[in-house]
């Protein structure tokens, strides 16, 4: 499938499109990786038979590539492609035409095929629901409440502010070091994007502020080594991915908030949710595309099926100016009781 080489200039973008796709959807780092290879054999397909818009794609069509597959040899062990091979192809086709479906690229009838996987509901929170996770991280705990205790809780207001605030992935919020983040300028450098992109990502006044109070009042604390890493873990290294999840599942649990504890969540639907309250509060789409750090509008198009903007927003003349975004600062927490 690496081998494959497309001519078309406008496949390629479709594949790399694809696969932005399923990452803002939040599929797992391998089938992003994966299903974009099965679809540049679709495509590859459709060079060889003279097809060279994408336009022109039909359910024949498809269906004619998945019965050649069925017919193609197992070149590891003889015979056919293995049942699991197959339905590897088969769900990346069912995902590459709900793509093309959902951005507008052509319309095609739902592909009856065998082995569907059900479709992925992209979940985001309310703003609601994320200033119930700001309150939980002052909560206080009644066995240890300390100063080591509140340097965790201050961790948690900068991943909310990393996760949330600037909207990063998960790995380029693991990857963050100290030196990435100007104060003087507010701004983030993120130097390992997805696909090696670099990028500079504003940081709201309140989001600093959390970051800043963390990173000069608690991180010491945390500190063992000369490590750079933002996120330290209790025992002084780079904190990973699976334990900001863990800490974001405790704020989840200690909100007492029953529909935000009804959710399935993760850290990036912190991201899904910046990147939709920002729709909602009328940034044009463009901004929010460079925010989030997407190569083609398509990507952030996928938001617009939340919010229901009309044109996916890409006519939308008000650009919300960024220190607006809803970071919750404690004396904003508590200012209905």
């Amino acid at each position: 499938m690496k081998k494959l080489a497309l001519s078309n200039p406008s496949y390629r973008y479709l594949e790399t499109s694809f696969k932005e796709w399923l990452d803002v959807q939040g599929y797992a780092p391998s089938t992003v990786y994966t299903l974009p290879l099965h679809i540049r054999e679709l495509l590859h397909y459709l060079e060889s038979n003279e097809i060279r818009n994408i336009k022109e794609l039909e359910n024949n069509h498809i269906k004619s590539y998945n019965e050649k597959l069925k017919e193609r040899s197992n070149q590891n062990r003889g015979g056919g492609l293995s049942s699991a091979h197959m339905n590897k192809h088969i769900q990346a086709l069912r995902k590459f035409t709900d793509y093309l479906r959902k951005v507008g690229r052509i319309t095609l009838p739902v592909l009856k095929l065998s082995n569907e996987e059900a479709g992925q509901q992209l979940t985001y929170l309310t703003e609601e629901e994320i200033k119930k996770l700001f309150e939980a991280t002052y909560l206080p705990n009644e066995r240890t409440y300390n100063t080591y205790y509140e340097a965790l809780q201050s961790r948690d207001r900068a991943m909310l502010a990393v996760f949330y605030g600037c909207g990063l992935r998960r790995n380029e919020g693991v990857q963050l070091d100290v030196s990435d983040i100007n104060f003087d300028r507010s701004m983030l450098h993120v130097r390992k994007g997805k696909n090696y992109k670099e990028r500079l990502v504003p940081i709201s006044k309140v989001s600093l502020k959390h970051l800043q109070e963390y990173v000069y009042d608690y991180r010491p604390q945390l500190s063992r080594s000369k490590l750079e890493a933002i996120f330290l873990s209790q025992r002084g290294f780079r904190i990973s991915g699976q334990s900001l999840l863990l800490r974001l599942k405790n704020l989840q649990l200690l909100s007492g908030n029953l529909d935000l504890q009804s959710k399935e969540i993760g850290l990036h639907t912190l991201r899904h949710s910046i990147a939709t309250h920002l729709l909602s509060a009328g940034m044009k789409m463009e901004s929010i595309s460079r925010f989030l750090g997407h190569s083609s509008l398509e990507s952030t198009q996928i938001y617009t099926h939340l919010v229901g903007t009309p044109n996916g927003g890409l006519e939308t003349e008000q650009n919300q100016p960024y220190n607006n975004i809803p970071i919750y600062e404690r004396t904003q927490l508590h200012e209905d009781v």
